[in-house]
């Protein structure tokens, strides 16, 4: 019988961090391979090439877990790289930068007021934006990279402390710290929450919530807008290409981490996990010499396996009530 409850205890840590599990499991397959997946130097640049993307994936979770989606962050990544890049022409770097910034705190303004003040479809309205963001970005640069001519911004996102950490995992952590400090220490972070779980008993409760809901598309565009800028530093250029697939990614990984679609649940750090799920795939079968459409195979079959444990899961507490 012990044995028996121990069973169903791991099974259900298993399927609560379905993520986390395959990470770690990946990690364990790559001990049978001579590689150099295990050197430090691999290691942080599995970090680093994932760390743009799960700055964007810690902002879309705060709008998730709010009931709330965003699919215009490609395009705000896009733009206030392209913006950063185009003011260093006229004035200093950190003026430059803010500048970029202020394009995420525009454009999750309007999302905001238009999604949560005006009654919206959220998918409508950020598809929307999306796409305008992104004919914006080849208006600008007349469908052409530019490229930043000042040496010391692209030093940003590709310089390393003591020569040893990159920058973009500093950045990144600090990112990952602050947004988990909101969500579990602030009243803020637990309203966010609360409106995910039940928006008209949040609303019955007292809470602001258009204004929380609304404050959640800022904070998910404003991490759009510093993705963009890291982005734009680690190439040295602004490109209108480099958005495309950015909001599906992330809103991929962001799902695969464990934080539902339909809001009330979920944290940055399972949101970190699902991201590192793509991250370490790809690594590892990159250094297993995996032909690159066979990746796309696996990595399909990963995703959906675990969605479909997480549905299957979901539907069997919902049958348990």
């Amino acid at each position: 019988m012990n044995n028996l409850n121990a069973c169903k205890k791991l099974a259900n840590i298993v399927i609560r961090q379905k993520a986390t599990v395959a990470v770690i499991s990946m990690f364990v397959i790559m001990l049978f391979f001579e590689t150099n997946f295990y050197t430090s130097f691999n290691l942080l640049d599995l970090l680093n090439s994932s760390s743009i993307f799960m700055i964007l994936a810690f902002g879309m979770t705060v709008v998730i877990i709010a009931e709330g989606f965003d699919l215009s962050v490609g395009g705000v990544l896009v733009v206030s790289g392209i913006v950063t890049i185009q003011l260093m022409d006229y004035a200093p770097i950190w003026l430059s930068i803010l500048g970029g910034i202020s394009v995420g705190l525009v454009v999750g303004g309007l999302n905001g007021f238009l999604i949560v003040y005006k009654k919206k479809e959220p998918l409508v309205i950020t598809l929307g934006m999306g796409m305008l963001l992104t004919g914006l970005a080849q208006q600008l640069t007349d469908a052409h990279p530019i490229a930043a001519k000042d040496f010391r911004f692209m030093m940003i996102a590709n310089s390393r402390i003591f020569n040893t950490i990159p920058t973009l995992v500093v950045i990144m952590s600090v990112v990952f710290a602050l947004i988990y400090y909101i969500l579990r220490y602030t009243q803020f972070g637990r309203n966010i929450y609360a409106i995910g779980g039940d928006y008209e008993v949040a609303e019955y409760s007292g809470i602001n919530v258009l204004r929380i809901k609304a404050m959640a598309y800022v904070i998910c565009s404003l991490t759009a807008a510093l993705g963009g800028i890291l982005l734009s530093s680690k190439l040295n250029s602004g490109s209108a290409l480099y958005g495309d697939t950015s909001a599906l990614i992330v809103i991929c990984g962001v799902v695969v981490g464990g934080t539902s679609l339909e809001g009330g649940m979920g944290g940055v750090f399972l949101t970190a996990m699902g991201l590192l799920v793509f991250g370490v795939m790809e690594n590892s079968m990159n250094m297993l010499g995996i032909n690159p459409y066979l990746q796309m195979i696996f990595s399909g079959m990963l995703i959906v396996t675990i969605l479909f444990l997480d549905s299957y899961t979901r539907k069997r507490k919902r049958e348990a009530v």
